[in-house]
């Protein structure tokens, strides 16, 4: 996992998680003023436990935060991964 990477694919809403060119995982998202509202997680088969979910979520909210926008969880695991990291409480809206 030393080598994922993220991409937004933004033609999709989705940010994409990728290990030597294969998506790994997804953040699904859709666009909302100033947020961006995550309502979908997935790691794919074959690659649970193996901390992809926590990397795509870090990786996918940090994008999120240095593009100035704001964070809405409507997704379980990104709400789960926010509760763990204090650090992103400026970023989150509550709706």
């Amino acid at each position: 996992m030393s080598g994922a990477t993220l991409r937004n694919n933004s033609e999709q809403q989705r940010y994409e998680l990728l290990d030597n060119d294969e998506v790994v995982g997804i953040a699904e998202y859709k666009l909302d003023g100033d947020a961006v509202v995550f309502t979908h997680t997935e790691v794919g088969e074959g690659h649970e436990g193996k901390g992809y979910g926590s990397k795509l979520a870090k990786l996918a909210l940090d994008d999120t935060v240095a593009a100035g926008r704001k964070i809405v969880a409507r997704c379980e695991f990104i709400a789960g991964y926010l509760g763990r990291h204090p650090e992103y409480g400026a970023a989150v809206r509550i709706d």
